[in-house]
């Protein structure tokens, strides 16, 4: 599928085919040592380093959902996010993108932020990464400025 044929998509048909390009794209990061993974880990990267970041995941589980702190923590990212044009979406399933990002079992309760960098050497050209930036543009056309997305399940 073409980035033209994605834009003229309804949302609803463009939603799927962004949760598997975002698998895509975490995969290929974690295999360029491009992810960070943990609240508390992404606002470290943030406030050293915000120009290496280039995209953000916000992950949250029902069971999560009444957690003050971690909502005030989405708030302060989603924000910082917002001042540093970073491309920033919602994924339902914390476990899910756990087992994408390779997060073990002391991190899993921690992988609710995954920030998605560029290398050292400077930046990584994936294809699914573009389609990724292009949904959350327009997604905030239509204000919705942080879309949820599904990861495909296995």
């Amino acid at each position: 599928m073409t980035l033209e044929e994605i834009l003229i998509q309804k949302p609803a048909e463009r939603a799927p085919c962004a949760g598997q390009a975002l698998e895509e794209v975490l995969v290929a990061a974690k295999d360029n040592d491009s992810l960070t993974v943990g609240v508390y880990e992404c606002a470290k990267v943030m406030n050293l380093d915000p120009d290496s970041v280039s995209f953000c995941i916000l992950a949250i589980d029902e069971e999560f959902e009444c957690d003050i702190a971690l909502q005030i923590h989405f708030t302060l990212i989603q924000s910082f996010c917002f001042d540093n044009a970073i491309s920033i979406v919602r994924v339902s399933g914390t476990q899910r993108l756990a087992a994408i990002v390779g997060a073990e079992a002391e991190q899993l309760e921690d992988a609710h932020c995954v920030l998605i960098t560029n290398p050292a050497d400077g930046s990584w050209e994936d294809p699914a990464l573009e389609k990724l930036h292009l949904f959350c543009e327009e997604s905030r056309r239509l204000n919705d400025w942080v879309p949820e997305i599904s990861l495909p399940g296995r």
